[in-house]
């Protein structure tokens, strides 16, 4: 299969969140000459009026700034329900929970609706592909897609976007993948965008207070209650729910000892959450399923480097196939491994795919009697 960039008198839609980055996209794609179609995703969350300051990003506010900017410009612009989407989008974030996982609803978002159903929306619109605001960088070489980090390491957004089909990032412009925020900024207060002086959004779009546990609650999630017990099976404490923790969380714990304690394992169905030192946590493989490679064709075995959570540090590792998917084998070990994030494949900046972690092989599990005694504790 072979790709070619969009030229500049191509249509495109602009994914317009009423943020400053995406405004800054639209500016720019505007100056350069694309027809362009301005799109705001409804995510069909209400928010009350006190969580609207606490936000900048799906609110009818934003729906408005991104509204006021198309017209300053004269493009044309539409606001989009996506509401049934999200909902699939929430549920799957909930029920990972209740299965002791920790999702990463960017990733999926990335793909099934900025890169997947706004796509859509393009073929109907007559347009060629679709522009978001994400800090990465796309080339084609040889007809092939080169998905790379945005030079800004701090803003770097290339690890949302590994499950991406490499298809759907061919038609995918990404304007801010060269620049530093601070540029962006400046080409926002030049441009006299209402947008410019605006502060970021939060990650996740769909949960206005920043908390997860209300979003559980409010969705009526069964709770797996229980107690905390240390790797050795000693009962520390009680918990209201194994779905209000995470691995390789250290604050909040509800519990006390003399040394550093981090979550690093999860058994909803006993009700267990297992606490221990730090290098009971540390991981020395994990099991990697639903791949999507992105310009790179994997061998049987290669070695690279892995991302397995946003702003994580790589780690040098070698990937081998299986019959499920792949196995990574750590250089070191490596702390916070989580089933449920993903797993980005690096070599240099370039994004050669990734995953979804399924399972973790710790320390911990070199030691039978320590899960066994949680369990039998539960």
């Amino acid at each position: 299969m072979s790709f070619s960039a969009p030229q500049t008198s191509d249509p495109l839609v602009v994914a317009m969140s009423g943020g400053v980055d995406s405004s800054v996209v639209a500016w720019m794609l505007h100056q350069a000459g694309h027809p362009l179609v301005g799109l705001f995703m409804r995510n069909g969350v209400h928010l009350d009026p006190a969580e609207v300051v606490k936000k900048s990003c799906c609110s009818l506010g934003d729906a408005r700034d991104a509204r006021m900017v198309a017209a300053g410009m004269g493009i044309p612009f539409q606001a989009v329900d996506l509401a049934s989407e999200f909902g699939v989008l929430i549920d799957h974030f909930v029920e990972e929970y209740g299965r002791g996982r920790t999702p990463n609803p960017c990733a999926i978002c990335n793909r099934d609706l900025k890169m997947g159903r706004l796509l859509e929306f393009a073929d109907e619109l007559g347009a060629v592909g679709v522009a978001t605001g994400h800090y990465a960088q796309i080339d084609i070489v040889d007809g092939r897609v080169r998905l790379r980090r945005g030079v800004d390491a701090g803003k770097d957004q290339s690890y949302q976007l590994f499950s991406v089909r490499e298809a759907n990032l061919a038609r995918t412009v990404l304007p801010l993948g060269g620049l530093q925020k601070s540029e962006v900024r400046t080409l926002a207060a030049q441009a006299g965008l209402r947008t410019s002086a605006k502060k970021d959004s939060q990650e996740v779009c769909f949960i206005p207070s920043n908390n997860y546990r209300q979003l559980l609650a409010e969705r009526g999630v069964t709770l797996h209650p229980g107690q905390i017990v240390d790797v050795y099976g000693k009962v520390l404490g009680d918990h209201e729910g194994t779905e209000h923790f995470t691995i390789g969380q250290r604050r909040g714990l509800g519990v006390a000892t003399g040394a550093p304690l981090f979550v690093v394992d999860l058994l909803p169905e006993e009700g267990v959450v297992v606490v221990g030192q730090r290098e009971h946590g540390l991981a020395q493989f994990m099991d990697v399923s639903d791949l999507n490679w992105i310009g790179f064709d994997a061998p049987a075995s290669f070695e690279c480097t892995v991302q397995h959570r946003y702003h994580g540090v790589p780690e040098v590792c070698t990937v081998e196939r299986t019959e499920a998917g792949v196995r990574v084998h750590f250089e070191g070990d490596v702390l916070a491994v989580t089933p449920g994030q993903g797993a980005a494949f690096y070599r240099g900046d370039q994004v050669l795919g990734g995953g979804w972690i399924d399972r973790v092989q710790r320390r911990i599990d070199e030691e039978p009697k320590t899960l066994e005694s949680a369990r039998a504790q539960g």
